[in-house]
């Protein structure tokens, strides 16, 4: 992609670490407290929110949206505020607890829809540059490009990890009423908690 600035992405997730932390402990948060510092950003894409106990990056909640199907600043905010307290793997995030945690902001390229054989696909995928999504009938599953460099997935394995995802059968990419997508992102994570923004793909 490149069309975010280092500036843009230190923007985008200190405002996620500020979203998340004025949830936890303020009961007058509202989400313009937050999109009204984002004006800038006009360009809609999709967005996911990740945090982590630092250092040793165990994920704690990871939310997005895989589509821009809101400007950007208002999908942050709602992504962020629900890694911390609505991914359904965890437990809600504390305010004590989530001084310890790192933010991570990954804003995602338009979709492409990938189509043709199951080989053709399997080869048109590449680990670690892409992220994947699956739809098929009323479900429904997103995995970003670092799951399937922190895992070791090749091809075939990062396709039917994103089929269980969605609470599907693992070989359900193969069906034909499934649509596929690859995508990219621009991700943008903190160093150490409240630490220097870097970009890291």
């Amino acid at each position: 992609m490149g069309q975010y600035s280092i500036e843009e992405g230190r923007a985008l997730t200190e405002a996620a670490r500020s979203a998340i932390e004025l949830y936890l402990t303020s009961p007058r948060f509202s989400a313009k407290m937050i999109t009204v510092q984002l004006r800038q950003f006009e360009r809609e894409h999709g967005v996911f929110v990740t945090i982590e106990h630092y250092p040793t990056k165990t994920v704690r909640g990871c939310i997005g949206f895989a589509r821009g199907i809101r400007p950007l600043p208002e999908l942050l905010v709602q992504s962020a505020i629900a890694a911390a307290s609505e991914d359904p793997r965890f437990v809600p995030v504390s305010h004590l607890e989530f001084e310890h945690m790192v933010v991570e902001v990954d804003i995602l390229s338009k979709p492409v829809r990938l189509s043709g054989t199951a080989d053709k696909i399997r080869k048109a995928i590449k680990p670690g540059r892409d992220g994947l999504i699956i739809e098929y009938g009323y479900r429904s599953g997103t995995i970003l490009p670092s799951a399937a460099v922190d895992n070791g997935w090749a091809a075939e394995e990062f396709l039917e990890n994103l089929c269980a995802s969605a609470g599907l059968e693992r070989h359900t990419w193969h069906n034909a009423g499934a649509k596929l997508y690859r995508f990219t992102v621009e991700a943008f994570r903190e160093s150490s908690p409240r630490g220097k923004v870097e970009k890291v793909a």
